[in-house]
């Protein structure tokens, strides 16, 4: 298969920015852009309604644009994974337009559900019977037309995934990325391959698995990526089950802007 000119021209931003972010090279200016961004931006966690079905048809939109799935009638993406006791499901909104949303998973050895788990079982289920947690992002997608608009939008979606690390106190990330994208996860998040590719249901692309330890390299994000700094009560808000009585919150400002000044 052979990928699209705007799938390209993605790649070649990230690879830009993972070079500018290189150790011992000035990231202000790029971190700023990051925090401008910030500023437009909140989260939801959406677990039914419009809210939940808008990200569905994000999905969609967004893998089909990159020629990833093939077309459907319903024109939505959900699998299996996103009714699991363990997932979080988030939408990005820029200006309160829908812009991006990424899947989460909690995974334990009481809760083995991810697509890590289905994808590479043989590699992670020893890791869960050995003591370890994971934190597993899915379905990362943005809207192709307007995430052109914000070319940062992926560093304001994946602080998602590192605030989760934290809350959960997981002590590493995992993610099932594309064999083209492979390398900006290995220079963002001091990732380790620990799989060959393999095929994922319902995609064309092979995927590979890759490991992050958040708690080891947590204060290098935070030097080199400010704006993935967060406050306890962030996370809460997140990631945090609603007591009997109480409503979910409808959006979440990002608070790394706070904690950034007060530095």
């Amino acid at each position: 298969m052979t990928e699209g000119k705007p799938m390209v021209t993605r790649q070649l931003k990230l690879d830009a920015d993972a070079e500018q972010l290189k150790p011992g090279l000035s990231s202000s200016g790029f971190a700023n852009k990051v925090f401008e961004l910030l500023d437009r931006s909140e989260y939801r966690r959406c677990d039914k309604g419009e809210d939940l079905e808008d990200i569905y048809r994000l999905r969609y939109k967004a893998y089909r644009f990159n020629d990833m799935v093939p077309d459907a009638d319903r024109r939505t993406i959900i699998d299996e994974l996103d009714d699991a006791p363990n997932v979080y499901r988030f939408g990005v909104y820029v200006d309160q337009n829908l812009v991006s949303t990424m899947r989460i998973h909690h995974v334990t050895l009481e809760t083995p559900i991810s697509p890590s788990v289905q994808a590479f079982g043989d590699i992670v289920r020893p890791m869960l019977e050995a003591g370890d947690t994971f934190v597993c992002m899915s379905r990362f997608a943005s809207d192709p037309e307007l995430a052109r608009a914000y070319p940062h939008l992926i560093y304001v979606t994946l602080r998602l995934a590192g605030m989760a690390c934290i809350y959960f106190n997981a002590p590493y990330g995992l993610s099932t990325v594309r064999e083209d994208h492979a390398g900006f996860y290995r220079r963002i998040y001091n990732s380790e391959q620990i799989s060959e590719p393999r095929g994922y249901p319902g995609v064309f692309n092979k995927v590979v698995l890759f490991r992050t330890n958040a708690i080891e390299n947590r204060e290098r994000y935070y030097a080199r990526f400010p704006f993935f700094r967060s406050t306890e009560t962030e996370r809460r808000l997140l990631f945090g089950k609603v007591g009997a009585g109480e409503l979910q919150p409808l959006t979440i400002l990002p608070s790394a802007r706070y904690l950034h000044h007060a530095a």
